[in-house]
């Protein structure tokens, strides 16, 4: 007996209040287990994401599901109060629970709390799963840790193991492996691996999308299912367009060959009607009026014949071409600082382990979650409010007034302006126009920037806050980038790679992409542990 999907999309549209079209009559489903979601930045991942969960309403079509849905957002925005029990998203039921125990038997409590009456064993057994309960303090003390004292990997893990620990049919995981180190990684994917219920990732990592059992593409509007991992899609894909190629080489040889016809045809066809008016000269003036419009008769049969075979061959080209995949990326040229070799850019220590960053040298740090990777960041950009960095005798100071940062969470954009404005902070004495322009060589163009920045996704908020760092004026003398690879595609990661290669300035990187990493041609790389 064939199992029922679990969610269906059925002829699913969403248009953003500017005209942008995001999806359009989109027909498809996802059924039990576990499905990575792929595509290109901009694609409409994430905002179908939103239109299941019913973070937005279709604008038309349908979202149906066979029961209630949970979900990741790529960006987390906890408030400034927020403990790992709100996190977690367990606050409600934690409060009801305690407030009995205190001695509070009002029936309300009796209701939040339902048969939860484990639920704190249960979520430091969930936090001490992902190695973050024993890392942060006692049982209770670890439900009540400001979430802001977490790094950005262990917040991550403690928001899916939250949604483990409501255990909903459905789970939508948006980016989830963004900011995670290895370990924080393959914890990550031993509880994909043991997911019970619908799972669908959206996602750009390989090494997650082989932890899948189907993926499905959103690409061009429309959407292409595949049962297996993302390396045998790759593979599917590749063959597929394999052939696609030789039928376009093969259809363009078709249309060379008519097209040549068509003009050998019609030269021979100048070439009778002037022998048949050197003929009819000596004729009777109505024998070669009927001779001349037989001709043209003859003629134009030809003409339309061959005109229809090259019409023909030019459409049977341009459909096979229409199915090649000729994806657009951004394009991302770095201004020049101009810094001499010489010029003290930064001091980093560590430990009492001094490190000074000078010219336009290329430095990574590194180190497992949680160790203040994040912080170091902070302190060199000079942050307000930046907090003293866990480990002893550990600071970063610039040398230079223009320092560029893009930090891990993209919250250096203003969600309630537009993209445009959010740009000009950055560069003020350029021309609209002009930053328009530049602001397409990110895939950011048309009603796009009139946008506001919270409604963009995370591939989008990337290249806005990426355009902002590049049309800085005067530009920065050191880029700071912490996780810069989050939410892009693999072809912008590596547009942005040789960007960075090519930098005239000093650059200061964390990551734990190793493969972006080793391709920087780094200068120095600092540990943190």
């Amino acid at each position: 007996m064939p199992i029922s999907p679990s969610v269906v999309l059925n002829d699913l549209s969403f248009t953003w209040p500017d005209g942008t079209v995001a999806l359009s009559h989109l027909t498809t489903a996802f059924g039990r287990g576990r499905t990575g979601l792929v595509g290109r930045n901009g694609a409409g991942k994430s905002t179908l994401v939103r239109l299941v969960t019913g973070r937005l309403h279709p604008t038309s079509g349908s979202v149906t599901t066979s029961g209630p849905v949970d979900h990741l957002p790529q960006r987390l925005q906890p408030q400034n109060d927020d403990a790992v029990a709100d996190l977690l998203r367990i606050r409600p039921t934690l409060t009801a629970l305690r407030a009995i125990l205190g001695g509070d038997a009002a029936p309300e409590h009796f209701d939040v709390v339902g048969d939860d009456w484990d639920l704190e064993e249960r979520a430091a057994a969930a936090l001490d799963a992902i190695g973050v309960g024993a890392a942060l303090g006692s049982d209770r003390d670890v439900l009540e840790r400001p979430v802001h004292t977490l790094s950005g990997g262990q917040s991550v893990l403690v928001a899916v193991a939250g949604i483990r620990l409501r255990g909903l049919p459905i789970a939508f995981l948006d980016e989830p492996t963004n900011n995670l180190d290895r370990r924080a990684r393959a914890l990550l994917l031993g509880m994909v691996d043991d997911w019970h219920g619908t799972l669908v990732v959206v996602s750009h990592d390989r090494e997650l999308l082989e932890h899948v059992n189907e993926v499905a593409e959103l690409r061009a509007g429309g959407m292409t299912v595949f049962g297996g991992t993302f390396s045998a899609f790759e593979e599917h894909l590749a063959v597929q367009q394999a052939a696609v190629e030789r039928e376009v080489r093969v259809a363009e040889q078709r249309h060379r060959t008519e097209k040549r016809q068509r003009i050998e045809a019609e030269t021979k066809i100048a070439r009778r009607a002037r022998s048949g008016v050197k003929a009819a000269e000596g004729m009777p003036k109505m024998f070669a009026n009927e001779m001349r419009k037989r001709g043209e008769q003859t003629a134009g049969r030809l003409r339309t014949g061959y005109a229809e075979d090259e019409a023909a061959a030019l459409a049977t080209k341009r459909e096979a071409e229409g199915r090649l995949r000729a994806d657009e990326s951004i394009h991302v040229t770095l201004p020049d600082p101009a810094v001499p070799a010489s010029r003290q850019i930064a001091t980093i220590r560590v430990r009492g382990r001094e490190s000074i960053v000078q010219g336009p040298e290329r430095v990574a740090v590194t180190g497992d979650n949680g160790v203040g990777k994040t912080t170091l960041l902070e302190q060199l950009v000079g942050v307000p409010g930046a907090r003293t960095h866990p480990l002893p005798d550990t600071t970063a100071v610039p040398h230079v007034d223009r320092v560029g940062y893009l930090p891990q969470r993209k919250d250096s954009l203003d969600d309630a302006v537009s993209v445009l404005d959010n740009v000009r902070r950055d560069a003020p004495h350029v021309p609209p126009a002009e930053v328009r322009n530049r602001l397409a060589k990110f895939l950011v163009r048309g009603d796009t920037v009139d946008r506001p920045a919270g409604a963009l996704s995370g591939g989008e908020r990337f290249r806005v806050a990426l355009a902002s760092l590049v049309l800085a004026d005067p530009p920065p003398q050191l880029l700071v980038l912490d996780e810069p690879t989050n939410d892009l595609d693999l072809t912008s990661v590596d547009q942005l790679v040789d960007a960075l290669r090519a930098y005239r300035g000093a650059l200061v990187v964390v990551s734990h992409d190793e493969d972006f990493l080793d391709r920087l041609d780094l200068t120095t790389r600092i540990e943190l542990a």
